[in-house]
């Protein structure tokens, strides 16, 4: 088992990484099992999938155990869905002592973290991250939220879980789709913190059926955790994991949650972002041609006429913007990302055209 820490005093916890890791939650938590009501927050499907047999094995093991399902997609992140959630659990008799378990993706993970953050002033929870995005981003760290009309995680709480426990073996369940949405967040890595990871990861993209999941899921594992634990509220080093979010975010919000999926925006928006980081001069011409095959190495969807101002909008909203100021990861060179405080309007509109 790979165990990989995230070092934050006395909030610090492990990511734990092995195959077939699922079967033997029960033996992970058992110390931490003392007679209190366990939570599986999830999906009906992800339930079926391997929901019902963790919750199984966890009452065989002596733990008392229910489940609360949230729809498919960021539906689930709203606030009445958090809401329900909550009288779900009031009605479960649930309490301080609670401990609840984020079983899925990103949506499952932020919606239950955020319940996790806020139920009775904060309970315990930990992360059991079912596809690629959330193994290698979204579960580790501690941001949890839920959207509005104005935009993706304007509601929430960075609150850190007990532990993260990634199973790749579940990987084996998702569509191809996702798990290219899953390696729009590998590459980002690569182009923020680690050229030599970003040179290989454009390797093992020419062939997606032998690209070896287990060893990017654990080396991004690894440089996220580095910068949580070096600047856990986002107020420095912590932001270069925005690179290609912040274009990202406004296309989701544009195209309608669910219409294209997170890393796939994020994908985009690293495009966009490298293409503004040429223009300003400080990457290398060919070093964002280089970093644009990686990208165009994965099956993006083709995105449909798009207003730029709409899109421009929704980047004034963006949670980067400090003070009136928008605070852009863009990259220094491959492998070394950096906050910009001086990306105009209009070289942001103009990104767009690498992406139409």
């Amino acid at each position: 088992m790979k165990t990989i820490q995230v070092q934050l005093d006395q909030r610090s916890y492990s990511i734990q990484v092995e195959p077939g890791l699922i079967n033997n939650i029960p033996e992970i938590l058992s110390n931490h099992n003392h007679g209190q009501k366990w939570i599986i927050i999830s999906q009906y499907r992800l339930m079926e999938f391997f929901g019902f047999d963790l919750q199984l094995n966890l009452k065989n093991a002596g733990f008392d155990c229910d489940f609360i399902t949230v729809p498919v997609g960021e539906a689930a992140k709203s606030l009445n869905e958090f809401s329900r959630i909550i009288s779900q659990m009031i009605d479960m008799r649930c309490d301080r002592s609670t401990t609840i378990l984020a079983l899925g993706g990103g949506v499952v993970g932020d919606i239950a973290g955020f319940v996790a953050s806020s139920f009775m002033r904060g309970i315990k929870y930990y992360q059991i991250p079912t596809t690629l995005l959330a193994m290698v981003d979204s579960s580790i760290g501690g941001k949890t939220g839920i959207n509005t009309a104005e935009g993706k995680n304007m509601v929430g709480s960075i609150y850190q879980p007990k532990g993260v426990l990634v199973d790749p073996d579940l990987l084996n369940t998702l569509p191809r789709e996702e798990v290219i949405s899953g390696l729009g967040e590998i590459i980002k890595y690569g182009a923020i913190w680690d050229a030599d990871f970003l040179n290989n990861i454009s390797i093992w993209l020419d062939d997606l059926n032998s690209f070896p999941l287990d060893k990017a899921v654990e080396k991004s594992c690894t440089i996220k955790a580095d910068i949580v634990s070096k600047d856990e509220r986002e107020n420095g080093l912590r932001q270069l994991l925005n690179f290609g979010h912040t274009i990202g975010h406004a296309l989701e919000a544009h195209l309608g949650y669910g219409r294209i999926r997170h890393g796939e925006g994020v994908a985009l928006g690293m495009k966009c972002a490298g293409w503004i980081s040429s223009q300003l001069g400080i990457l290398d011409k060919n070093q964002f041609q280089n970093l644009t095959t990686t990208i165009d190495k994965l099956t993006l969807p083709k995105l449909p006429h798009m207003d730029p101002n709409t899109i421009l909008s929704f980047v004034k909203n963006d949670k980067k913007i400090r003070n009136g100021i928008l605070h852009f990861i863009v990259l220094d060179q491959l492998g070394k990302g950096n906050i910009c405080e001086t990306v105009s309007d209009d070289l942001i509109i103009n990104s767009l055209k690498v992406i139409q």
